[in-house]
């Protein structure tokens, strides 16, 4: 392996990574399972409205999903401006490399989810147990989560795997700024442009075993349910 993958910069590209998917994990179980149930319990039109937009990496370009975020949060933008106010500072920081993965990654956990959560057996034991005086929140944790566990697990996976690759919602909103936003997938980019292919093959072989990885578990959560 090249010498050179052991450089400051590529070091930090991985922590940075590192950084941002495990934040989003913490975020995806955080906002992402009430919005799954939510979403899996209501037919609202804010419900709906809330799908579609958390649903919109799926099938929007992310390197527009980016150019339109950037608008959002920029300065001239209506919540960039209340930052600048706040004398704060979202575009171009790790927190918009964190906010990227996030959004990338939602739709890959929350749709799983929903789908678990909507599952007829699941319902008829929440039921069950609400009829046994329990309340919503001891059913959910008790019934609902265990139930829906693999579903779960498998959908953060998916949810990892899809921030740890995200480019173009990060090149849009974190810039790619060497030692500030750039992550692996973004250092592969950057390899390739300067022509060192072979520090480019060492870092997509680090996340091709990496995704290795993660299908062998999917692969058997898949087996065991």
């Amino acid at each position: 392996m090249n010498s050179g993958f052991f450089s400051p910069t590529l070091i930090f590209s991985i922590r940075l990574t590192a950084v941002s998917c495990g934040t989003a994990l913490l975020l995806f179980l955080a906002l992402g399972l009430p919005a799954a149930l939510w979403f899996s319990r209501s037919r609202s039109l804010c419900a709906r409205a809330a799908a579609f937009f958390i649903t919109l990496p799926l099938v929007f370009p992310p390197i527009a999903l980016g150019y339109m975020l950037l608008l959002l949060l920029g300065r001239g933008g209506p919540l960039g401006s209340a930052e600048h106010y706040l004398g704060l500072r979202l575009v171009f920081s790790q927190g918009a490399v964190i906010l990227s993965a996030f959004v990338a990654g939602l739709p890959l956990f929350v749709r799983p989810a929903q789908a678990a959560f909507q599952e007829p057996g699941i319902i008829k034991l929440e039921e069950a147990s609400r009829v046994l005086g329990c309340g919503p929140v001891k059913t959910f944790f008790l019934v609902t989560m265990p139930l829906a566990r693999r579903s779960i697990f498998s959908g953060l996976l998916l949810a990892v795997a899809r921030a740890s690759g995200e480019v173009g919602i990060t090149m849009m909103l974190g810039g790619n700024i060497a030692g500030r936003t750039n992550t692996l997938s973004l250092e592969i980019f950057n390899c390739v442009s300067r022509g060192d292919f072979d520090e480019a093959t060492s870092l997509c072989l680090l996340l091709a075993s990496v995704s290795m990885a993660i299908y062998f578990v999917l692969d058997r959560l898949q087996k065991e349910s």
